[in-house]
C-alpha cells in the first residue's frame, strides 16, 4: 500500500469574499455578484440621493438667480440715477409779455388794470387774500400780486391797495401796513411755450409752489402709504386684487405714486406681469435712493393729464393752464379735486367732453377731503356745487399772438439760437397785451365795416413800437385774431407811396431848406436814362401857384417833392433812408421819390421808428432777454440809440407832419381823436392798390397798411382804410399829445407867404413857423429894411 498524500494547507479566504458570501438560500442560491477591487488607495464613491441632488440644484439656481436679479436691479439703477442726476425733462421756453410798472402818476385808469389783471387771470373775489386775486372799490383796487421770477429775479407774493384818480394811478399802498410804495410791477401774461419736441409739453413747477391742497389730495385719492411704504405697498396691492376679484374685472389698482412714476417714466402702458414686476422693483430701487419729496415732485411733473392737439400734457403746472387758465397756486380747492381726479383717466375724464363723469370724480376727490378732516363741511357743500370752471380747450390762457410770436422766433434764431440747449429758458418780451388786444379789435372792426357785407378781400398789418425805446407793443399780422398763417406784417412787401415823402423833406432840411420857403407847383417832365420823360402829377391832377414846403408835406403834395428831391439829390434822399434804417440795396431812380420803393410794415416802422424818435436810430425789437432756467442771461437787448441826423430837421419834419393831421390828408383826426396833437403820414400808391398810415403820438408810433393779398385795386387811399384803422386803435388806447425835441436854437419865424422868406409880423401876409435862431435874426433884418425904406420915402417927399 502506498502512503498517502499530506493535504495542503488550508488557504484563507481573503476578506472580501468572507464578507460577499452570503446565506444559501432554501429555495434558490442566487450567485455571487462578481466585483472589482478598487485601486490601492482609492475609497469607493457613493451617490447622492434625489432629494440631497435637488437641494443642490435648487440653491444653485437660487444663487445664479441673486445674481441676475443684483445685475438686473444694478442696470435699472442706472437708468434711474441717469434719468433723476440733473434735468429730468427738455422744458420748453416760455415766452412773456411786457410787465407792467406801477408808480403813481401813472397814466392808467381803473377799468384798464381791470383789463391787464383779467388778461394775466386773476380771479376777481369780495376780498384778495393770496396771489392773482384782486377786489375792486368804487376808485380803489386791491390786488396779490403773484410771485413771480422776473428778468432780474424773482419777487415774493405782494398785497397792494391802488387808488385811482379818474385817469391815473394816484397812490400806491402796502395792503397790511399802509406804508406807500413808489413803484412796483405786476407779473407778465404768458404768450407761448416754444417746444423743442413736438410730442409732450410741460411746465415745471417745484414742489414748495404746489398747494398743500393738491398734495394732501393726490396722496389720500391715490397713494395713503406714501410716507410709509417702500415704494411698493403689499396691502395696497392685496386690498386692489380683493376687489377686483369680487367685481370680476380690474377696477382698482395696487400701484403706489412711486410704481407709477416708475411706469411713466421708464415703461410703457402695456398691462403684462413682466412689466409690473420692473414697475414694482424700479419703485423699490427709486424709493432707496431718493428721499419722498422728490420722488413727489416728479411724479407732480411727469404725470400725463390729457391731450392738447397733438401735444400731451405733462405735470400739474401745464395741465393747470390747459384746463383753468392760470398758475396751480391760483387754484381753488374745486380745482384741485378736478386735476387730481383727471389722473385716474384723462380721456375718460375728460372733462370737456365727459362733464358729468368728471363733475362725479371731482366730488369723490372733495369727499375723501372732507372725510379726512382737510375740508370743512360747509367748505365741501360749497365746493361740490361749484361748475367746473374750464378755461376754452386749447387757450391754455394763453393770450395768443401767433403774427407777434413769429417775430419772437426770428429774434432768438438771429441773436440767441443756443436756447434749445438750455432748459426752461424764459423769453421776456416787449409785447403789451391790452395795446394788442386793442390793435387786432380795430383792424377786424374797420375792415368789416369797409367790406361792407362782400367777401372779405381787404387785409391789413400792423407794428406798433414804443416811442422812445423801438420796443414793438403790438403787432398784427392779417386781420384774423389768431392767424397763423402768412404774417403781413414782416413779409407782405408792398409800395410804400406818399410815406417816402417826410425823409424827403427832412434831407432838404439837414441842405438848408426851410419850412416856409416856396415850392413850384407847376407841370413837370423829367428826364429818364432811356431817353422817356416821366410826368408826375399830383393826386387831383391839378396844379396851383407855388406853395410852402410845409403845405406841401401837409397835403402830400407830388410834384413839388418831386421838385424837391432832385435839387437836394435822389442819392441823397437814399442815403437818410439807409441812416433811418433802411437795408436794402436801392438805386437812386426820381420815382423813389413818390415811393416806388417796396417794404413790408415792419421794415416801413422801422424808418418811422428813427424820424419819431427825434432822430434816434434804435433797432425795432421784440424779445428784452432771455434766460435760463437757472436766471442766468443769454441774453439782453441792446438799448443804446445813435443820432441820425440833426436836431433841428427831425424836429422841423415832425412839425410838417404835425400839419398832416390838422390841416393836411389826415385832417379828419381832428374830430376822430379831439384834444390830441399828433403827428403822421397818409400813403396811398397806384391804382389805389395800397393804403397806408404812420401815426406818432407821445408814446408810440404806430404803423398801418391796408390793402389785397393779390396786389389788385382795393379802392382805398391812405385817409379811407389805414387811417380808420389808426384812430380806431387811439379811441382804446388812451394817446397823449406829441411833445417832440425841440433844439436849443429854435425859433419862431414869420414867413412871407409871397416869397417864402423870413420876414416880421409887418411885412405883409406871413405864416409863423419853426425855424433856427439864424433865421430869426433875419426876419428882424426884414424889420429893419423896411423901415429904412420908409424913411427914404418920407425923405423923397419932402425934399
Amino acid at each position: 500500500m502506498s502512503p498517502k498524500k499530506p493535504n495542503p494547507p488550508a488557504k484563507k479566504p481573503s476578506p472580501k469574499k468572507a464578507s460577499a458570501k452570503k446565506p444559501a438560500s432554501k429555495s434558490k442560491r442566487t450567485p455571487a455578484r462578481k466585483t472589482t477591487k478598487p485601486p490601492a488607495g482609492k475609497k469607493k464613491t457613493v451617490k447622492p440621493s434625489w432629494g440631497k441632488r435637488l437641494w443642490g440644484i435648487t440653491w444653485k439656481l437660487a444663487l445664479v438667480g441673486v445674481v441676475v436679479v443684483v445685475a438686473w436691479g444694478i442696470v435699472l439703477d442706472r437708468q434711474i440715477q441717469q434719468r433723476f442726476t440733473g434735468d429730468k425733462w427738455q422744458l420748453p421756453a416760455a415766452v412773456y409779455g411786457r410787465e407792467l410798472q406801477l408808480y403813481p402818476g401813472l397814466r392808467l385808469s381803473r377799468k384798464e388794470l381791470q383789463d391787464e389783471l383779467a388778461l394775466l387771470n386773476y380771479r376777481k373775489v369780495k376780498r384778495a387774500k393770496r396771489g392773482g386775486e384782486y377786489a375792486v372799490s368804487q376808485t380803489k383796487i386791491e390786488v396779490v400780486r403773484r410771485q413771480f421770477e422776473f428778468a432780474d429775479g424773482i419777487e415774493p407774493e405782494l398785497p397792494m391797495l391802488l387808488t385811482f384818480s379818474p385817469s391815473r394811478l394816484a397812490k400806491i399802498q402796502h395792503r397790511d401796513t399802509g406804508e406807500e410804495i413808489a413803484q412796483t410791477r405786476l407779473d407778465p401774461v404768458l404768450l407761448e411755450r416754444l417746444n423743442v419736441t413736438e410730442q409732450e409739453d410741460r411746465l415745471f413747477v417745484p414742489l414748495n409752489d404746489i398747494p398743500d391742497s393738491l398734495k394732501q389730495a393726490l396722496i389720500l385719492t391715490e397713494d395713503r402709504q406714501f410716507y410709509q411704504h417702500d415704494g411698493v405697498s403689499p396691502m395696497a396691492i392685496a386690498r386692489a386684487l380683493v376687489v377686483n376679484l369680487r367685481a370680476g374685472r380690474t377696477v382698482q389698482g395696487g400701484s403706489t405714486i412711486t410704481q407709477q412714476l416708475a411706469k411713466n417714466f421708464f415703461l410703457t402702458r402695456e398691462r403684462t406681469l413682466w412689466r409690473k414686476l420692473q414697475e414694482a422693483y424700479m419703485a423699490l430701487l427709486i424709493d432707496f435712493r431718493y428721499s419722498k419729496d422728490e420722488i413727489l415732485e416728479s411724479y407732480f411733473n411727469e404725470v400725463y393729464l390729457g391731450q392738447n392737439g397733438s401735444n400731451a400734457v405733462h405735470g400739474i403746472g401745464l395741465a393747470s393752464y390747459f384746463y383753468f387758465g392760470r398758475p396751480v397756486n391760483d387754484l381753488s380747492v374745486e380745482q384741485v379735486a378736478l386735476l387730481v381726479a383727471i389722473i385716474k383717466g384723462p380721456s375718460y375724464y375728460d372733462p370737456w367732453r365727459h362733464e358729468q363723469r368728471a363733475v362725479n370724480r371731482r366730488d369723490l376727490v372733495l369727499r375723501i377731503l372732507a372725510e379726512e378732516g382737510e375740508l370743512s363741511a360747509e367748505r365741501y357743500q360749497l365746493a361740490v356745487k361749484k361748475p367746473l370752471g374750464l378755461s376754452k380747450r386749447g387757450s391754455m390762457g394763453y393770450q395768443k399772438t401767433p403774427g407777434f410770436v413769429s417775430l419772437v422766433r426770428r429774434e432768438l434764431k438771429q441773436h440767441a439760437d443756443d436756447w434749445r440747449n438750455h432748459n426752461g429758458v424764459k423769453v421776456f418780451t416787449t409785447l403789451d397785451p391790452l395795446s394788442q388786444r386793442h390793435a387786432q379789435t380795430a383792424a377786424q372792426s374797420v375792415l368789416e365795416q369797409l367790406d361792407q357785407g362782400a367777401t372779405k378781400q381787404l387785409q391789413t398789418a400792423m407794428v406798433i413800437s414804443e416811442r422812445h425805446t423801438g420796443a414793438i407793443r403790438a403787432l398784427v399780422g392779417g386781420r384774423e385774431k389768431n392767424n397763423q398763417g402768412f404774417n403781413r406784417a414782416l413779409d407782405a412787401r408792398r409800395q410804400i407811396g406818399s410815406l417816402v415823402k417826410p425823409f424827403v423833406y427832412l434831407t432838404a432840411l439837414e441842405q438848408g431848406h426851410q419850412l416856409g420857403e416856396l415850392l413850384d407847383n407847376s407841370p413837370l417832365a423829367v428826364p429818364l436814362d432811356d431817353g422817356t420823360q416821366w410826368q408826375p402829377n399830383n393826386y387831383d391832377k391839378s396844379f396851383s401857384e407855388p406853395v410852402m414846403l410845409v403845405r406841401a408835406l401837409a397835403e402830400s403834395l407830388n410834384v413839388p417833392t418831386v421838385r424837391l428831391g432832385l435839387e437836394v439829390g435822389v442819392d441823397s434822399v437814399v442815403d437818410t433812408l439807409k441812416l433811418a434804417g433802411l437795408e436794402e440795396n436801392t438805386r437812386p431812380y426820381p420815382s423813389i421819390l413818390l415811393g416806388s420803393l417796396s417794404l413790408s410794415p415792419f421794415q416801413m416802422a422801422q424808418l418811422y421808428q428813427t424820424l419819431g424818435g427825434d432822430g434816434e436810430y434804435r433797432p425795432l425789437y421784440a424779445v428784452h432777454q432771455v434766460n435760463d432756467g437757472q436766471g442766468n442771461i443769454l441774453y439782453k437787448a441792446d438799448s443804446d440809440a445813435e443820432r441820425r441826423w440833426s436836431e433841428m430837421s427831425n424836429f422841423l419834419t415832425l412839425y410838417g407832419m404835425s400839419q398832416v393831421t390838422r390841416s393836411g390828408t389826415a385832417r379828419s383826426l381832428k374830430w376822430r381823436i379831439p384834444k390830441v396833437d399828433l403827428a403822421g403820414k397818409t400813403g396811398t400808391t397806384n391804382d389805389l392798390r395800397d393804403s397806408w398810415y404812420v401815426g406818432i403820438d407821445q408814446r408810440e408810433i404806430v404803423t398801418v397798411w391796408v390793402g389785397r393779398d393779390d396786389n389788385k385795386p382795393a379802392a382805398v387811399t391812405g385817409s379811407s382804410a389805414a387811417l380808420p384803422v389808426y384812430a380806431a386803435y387811439l379811441k382804446t388806447s388812451y394817446p397823449q399829445s406829441l411833445r417832440a425835441m425841440q433844439p436849443d436854437n429854435l425859433s419862431w419865424v414869420h414867413f412871407a407867404k409871397a416869397n417864402g422868406h423870413p420876414t416880421s409880423a409887418e411885412c405883409g401876409e406871413t405864416q409863423l413857423l419853426p425855424a433856427p435862431s439864424s433865421q430869426a435874426e433875419l426876419a428882424e433884418g426884414c424889420v429893419q429894411q423896411s423901415a429904412t425904406k420908409a424913411k427914404t420915402w418920407l425923405q423923397s417927399i419932402f425934399n
